[in-house]
């Protein structure tokens, strides 16, 4: 584009450019905002491109723009709790439960048989203690936050330090540091043992006067072994009481049924089984492998699941009618039995490299006489989320490669079509995992296949 240098009144005017952009996706008010912020940067520059050229440039940033709306996408990725597309899919009964609840107005804080005010997730809190075997829980607005609250509540006092394996001290996703998020909520940090080898003599010669919780964090974004070394969760707890010490543990994923029934492997553990062993107070994410929306579950003893509610911190992070309604549909359909049905991210875990295959091969059919080479390969699925880092799951891809078109660009206009496709690029093929992608998807992800290989 050419932008010769030219007097300041030959760049166009904002209601010009406006017009000719004709009809708009976005809000007016925002492609107004894009096209003076264009107009002031042509002005600084002392530039004057014609008007075709500014109305290119503002179409292609509107649009950028208009990408950054939330919108769903196919994930073709392999990664079924990928934290950059939203973690856990939510299912049909949490969908409608959402739509009920938001649509209109609700008994959020009000008791429906005294007619007066009442208090807020009172039925979730009483449901999501029998599913976590604990006495009491309540939920907070992510695992984060449900962990800054513990250490804010237990730290505020005389005793301030919190004692920790340096084993443990690791970082969970997007950069967040547990040593950090220690030194944020006011907890002076002691550190026991090594990093491969913590005994439990070394946590009882850090507990003194001024110790006011013994924290562990469950390693469920990654694994060490070899000579590794760790005392139980049954030693710990022994250690904590003998010493009257509170025992947090972290446990991060969220799981609360045997990962093994879902064709995993590796174990995690629930909140039932750690708080069986002793711990006086868990915490773990609603959106890893419970399968609910953003949230942070924390269970445990009556008298501290109280004290955490009454702290005042606790309003900052309470959640909103929408995330506790999901919530409980989704806590509800696992009391109930029907966790195998109705929370997809189990049935991404079960479904069958033979069911993907067949799907595939539907797929592949419809894209007969594409410029496109296309075939059928092994993948490997992941849990992703911060979980389950030695789980693989086998899995089936969907691998394209286009001819006459460079394989970055086919993937752009994946990701730039309608819906968006995410995949990876592997072995100079774009593949696409069949796993993280539902049967119902792949109508659209054979048309978005269709539309990104048509000659522009």
């Amino acid at each position: 584009m050419s932008r010769a240098k030219a007097p300041r009144h030959r760049v166009p005017a904002v209601e010009k450019v406006l017009q000719a952009l004709g009809g708009l996706s976005l809000p007016r008010p925002v492609a107004l905002a894009v096209i003076r912020r264009e107009l002031a940067e042509l002005r600084a520059a002392g530039s004057a491109p014609d008007i075709e050229a500014v109305v290119g440039d503002v179409r292609r940033k509107l649009e950028r723009l208009g990408r950054l709306r939330l919108q769903p996408v196919l994930n073709g990725t392999g990664v079924m709790l990928h934290t950059n597309l939203g973690r856990a899919p939510l299912g049909p009964a949490a969908i409608e439960a959402l739509g009920a609840i938001g649509r209109g107005y609700c008994n959020l804080e009000f008791e429906l048989d005294r007619g007066e005010r009442g208090g807020r997730a009172t039925y979730l809190e009483q449901s999501l203690a029998l599913l976590c075997g604990a006495p009491a829980a309540t939920v907070v607005n992510n695992c984060a936050a449900a962990l800054v609250l513990i250490l804010r509540h237990f730290t505020a006092g005389d005793r301030r330090e919190v004692v920790i394996s340096r084993g443990e001290l690791i970082q969970i996703g997007g950069g967040f540091r547990i040593p950090e998020i220690l030194e944020s909520s006011g907890a002076q940090l002691r550190e026991v043992g090594t990093t491969n080898k913590t005994a439990l003599a070394d946590y009882a010669r850090a507990l003194g006067r001024g110790t006011a919780l013994i924290l562990k964090v469950h390693r469920s974004n990654f694994f060490m072994g070899g000579f590794v070394e760790s005392p139980s969760t049954e030693e710990l707890s022994g250690l904590a009481r003998r010493r009257r010490v509170p025992l947090v543990e972290d446990l991060g994923s969220g799981a609360v049924v045997a990962t093994e029934a879902y064709g995993v492997e590796e174990h995690e553990p629930t909140p039932a089984e750690v708080l069986g062993r002793g711990v006086d107070l868990v915490c773990c994410s609603g959106d890893k492998l419970l399968g609910g929306p953003q949230a942070g579950l924390i269970a445990g003893g009556a008298r501290w699941v109280g004290a955490l509610k009454r702290d005042p911190f606790y309003r900052a992070l309470r959640c909103d009618k929408l995330i506790l309604v999901a919530l409980e549909t989704v806590v509800d359909a696992y009391l109930g039995g029907r966790e195998a049905r109705e929370v997809p991210v189990l049935g991404l875990l079960r479904v069958a490299p033979e069911q993907l295959r067949a799907r595939g091969k539907r797929i592949l059919e419809g894209l007969a006489g594409l410029p496109l080479e296309a075939r059928l390969g092994s993948g490997k699925a992941h849990v992703g989320g911060g979980t389950l880092p030695r789980a693989v799951l086998t899995s089936v891809t969907v691998e394209v490669r286009p001819v006459g078109l460079a394989l970055g660009e086919l993937a752009a206009r994946l990701r730039r079509g309608t819906p968006p496709v995410i995949g990876y690029v592997s072995g100079g093929w774009l593949k696409l995992d069949l796993r993280t992608i539902f049967p119902e998807q792949d109508t659209a992800l054979g048309g978005a296949l269709r539309a990104a290989a048509a000659p522009a």
